[in-house]
């Protein structure tokens, strides 16, 4: 399968006033008479430890879940609320943030398998149509749950609703003093990889928030180096102003 697709990565510091908070994940697996291609985008807020400890772990928790093979949607859920849990539980070492995730695996070069909180995003191309694969948790989107949870959704003028006054998004790993609030359950789709299919874009939100997911496909429909297609997607987001840290994954397939 490695042979069969491409694979590369860009990521770009934002202006923000702090270090560096996103990761990426990539590599290919071979598990029995199966190879995976394991791809994931991690945006720290107020914390690098947390997305850091997400690269490190979160692939090996969902893969050790015994029902991966037979039920693999349970299993991927199941291993974000574990890794939720432990997220939580080391919250003096890993520090009061928290992160999103957008996780893709590849079977076989076959399925494609999308789970995601918060709001990193996948983009699947498919004959140059742009069609996202996974959800963006935002506060406004989610308001009951929170409410019902006891929380509240504030937007100032100016600003993005936000959960209790404070993080812009209604699901995430962490977030220790929120997290009675904030949900950790991730939205999954399963896609067929077919003839059809050009490449796959994961990224962080400092993307998103400057272009559509037709934008950037678009931006990169006609570069076929996957490594070179991940930063011209990157500086034209930085061209459009994103201040964010960004980070970029593209999968191109044939």
């Amino acid at each position: 399968m490695s042979r069969k697709i491409t694979h590369g990565y860009h990521l770009v510091e934002g202006k923000s006033g702090h270090s560096m908070e996103d990761y990426v994940f990539a590599e290919f697996k071979e598990v029995g008479d199966d190879e995976l291609g394991l791809f994931a985008i991690f945006d720290g807020h107020l914390s690098k430890d947390i997305p850091d400890y997400l690269k490190s772990h979160l692939f090996d928790n969902i893969l050790k879940e015994p029902d991966f093979w037979t039920s693999m949607e349970t299993a991927i859920r199941r291993a974000y609320q574990i890794t939720d849990s432990i997220i939580l539980e080391k919250a003096k070492d890993l520090g009061r943030g928290g992160s999103t995730a957008v996780t893709a695996i590849l079977i076989n070069c076959e399925k494609l398998v999308i789970a995601n909180v918060g709001d990193s995003r996948a983009v699947i191309s498919k004959n140059g149509v742009a069609r996202q694969l996974s959800v963006d948790h935002e506060p406004d989107n989610e308001r009951d749950n929170i409410e019902s949870r006891g929380g509240f959704v504030t937007k100032f003028p100016g600003d993005v609703p936000r959960v209790d006054g404070q993080l812009a998004v209604a699901r995430a790993f962490g977030d220790k003093c929120l997290k009675e609030h904030l949900s950790s359950e991730p939205d999954i789709v399963v896609e067929s990889i077919d003839d059809e299919t050009e490449f796959v874009v994961l990224a962080s939100d400092g993307i998103w928030k400057v272009m559509s997911n037709q934008e950037a496909v678009d931006c990169i429909k006609n570069i076929k180096d996957p490594k070179s297609a991940a930063k011209r997607l990157n500086e034209e987001a930085l061209a459009r102003k994103s201040a964010d840290d960004i980070s970029c994954i593209v999968l191109r397939f044939g």
